[in-house]
């Protein structure tokens, strides 16, 4: 793939957009609607503007349907030439979640990452696959089989997982461990309607504490971008999805630095000081004092 411009600037601060918004039926409503957003972004001086999973349509994963593979696309494809034409025209650099169609039975959930040039300079295919009531994404998406490797793009080089990865560590750490200036999350993630108010703040709560967690881990700032609103499940067999909303970005040691509300649509564009992390490794050098000869076990299922 071509990689277009790699000139990074990483001892300076990086603008960084986000886009948290609701998803109608309509793609082509949603993506018109999502380049007035990062369109608005970058009239605000974002230079990286990161966009929620799958942002192209509703979240179809509440329904087992082989009609909704109609929705894939190849990548190259449509969406990449739209969002790289955007990418290109506000001289941005641009992270999109696509619903690929690798081949015939053969699909992803894939973040595509756009350079200023409209080309693309990378791509991060889910690694962690759920399959949980409402989420029934192994129905849809292959695991990831490109590996944790973070995008060197013109702004950084940036860590990109989606979505269910960031509850793991391990992707996290390997994004670091290969130069990740940051994390970054997009996600589709809400309430059940039958889970009570007090079961619904634990998890939006441990939501965010663990990907504050890898901040602190890796010494390096996170950017998650979820939807919001509510979306019907089509079945009628659960009540439907209530996302919560809650982007964010927190610095290297885990401080927010920005937390959109639950239920409204934001674009806004945060300031990250990539400088700092240089500063906290220092201060907490966890990259150090890593025991790598005592973690063998850390690839078994379990330790018996």
């Amino acid at each position: 793939m071509k990689t277009g411009i790699v000139q990074m600037k990483t001892n300076r601060q990086m603008k960084t957009g986000i886009v948290q918004m609701r998803c109608s039926d309509s793609a082509e409503e949603n993506k018109k609607r999502l380049a007035e957003g990062i369109e608005k972004a970058a009239r605000q001086g974002a230079e990286l503007v990161v966009l929620q999973e799958l942002h192209n349509t509703r979240y179809f994963c509440q329904v087992e349907s082989t009609d909704n593979f109609d929705m894939a696309e190849p990548v190259p494809g449509p969406s990449t030439e739209f969002f790289g034409a955007l990418a290109k025209r506000l001289g941005i650099v641009l992270v999109t979640s696509l619903f690929e169609r690798r081949t015939a039975g053969l699909y992803h959930n894939t973040a595509v990452v756009l350079e200023r040039d409209g080309s693309i300079a990378g791509i991060y295919r889910k690694m962690h696959i759920p399959d949980d009531p409402a989420y029934y994404e192994k129905f849809y998406f292959s695991p990831g089989d490109l590996g944790f490797h973070p995008i060197r793009t013109s702004v950084g080089v940036l860590g990109v997982q989606v979505c269910w990865d960031q509850w793991y560590p391990e992707g996290a750490r390997l994004m670091a461990l290969q130069g990740a200036d940051l994390l970054i999350y997009p996600t589709a993630i809400g309430y059940e309607s039958s889970d009570t108010k007090e079961e619904q703040e634990r998890q939006r709560e441990a939501w965010t504490t663990v990907q504050r967690g890898h901040a602190v881990a890796n010494g390096l700032p996170v950017v998650a971008v979820n939807r919001t609103g509510f979306e019907p499940d089509p079945s009628g067999q659960t009540g439907g999805i209530t996302f919560w909303g809650s982007s964010f970005v927190a610095g290297p040691q885990g401080e927010m630095l920005f937390r959109a509300p639950q239920d409204e649509e934001v674009v806004t564009v945060v300031d990250i000081d990539l400088k700092r992390s240089e500063q906290v490794r220092r201060w907490w050098p966890f990259l150090r004092d890593r025991r790598i000869d005592a973690y063998d076990s850390i690839t078994r299922r379990f330790i018996d």
